[in-house]
């Protein structure tokens, strides 16, 4: 797959997932994605996903425990399978109403177009603080 075809692919799956699109995403996704975001507990979403149905809780629990007022993906860098993004978010944590404000980098690997590796980084201190309440 080309490298333009891989940014494409993902900046479809980010406004999916800035509408809250769950199925959108699904499309975007291979069957064997592994998703990691890396983080204690106390953030409801952090952890290790494997295949579409854990990927599906995972966004379905992002945008069950968030709402999402800033997400701005700000450079988007592709080599062979792998794009690399750069950005900015601010999120509200719902259990608490504190913000979560972070640049975040999230390292994507596609395979034949589809997602197959999602790794989130990101400030998860904050994220940790505005869970905690």
């Amino acid at each position: 797959m080309s490298t333009g075809i891989n940014i494409e692919t993902t900046k479809a799956l980010f406004t999916a997932f800035g509408a809250g699109d769950i199925p959108a995403i699904l499309r975007h996704l291979d069957e064997s994605i592994r998703i990691e975001f890396y983080g204690p507990s106390v953030i409801p979403y952090a952890g290790f996903y494997d295949g579409k149905e854990e990927a599906r809780r995972f966004f379905e629990t992002v945008l069950a425990s968030v709402d999402v007022h800033v997400f701005e993906p700000q450079e988007f860098i592709a080599e062979r399978d792998k794009v690399i993004v750069t950005g900015h978010l601010r999120l509200t944590a719902k259990a608490t109403g504190r913000t979560i404000e972070s640049d975040f980098v999230h390292v994507i690997t596609l395979k034949d177009g589809r997602w197959s590796r999602f790794r989130d980084f990101m400030n998860t201190a904050v994220a940790v603080e505005a869970f905690r309440g």
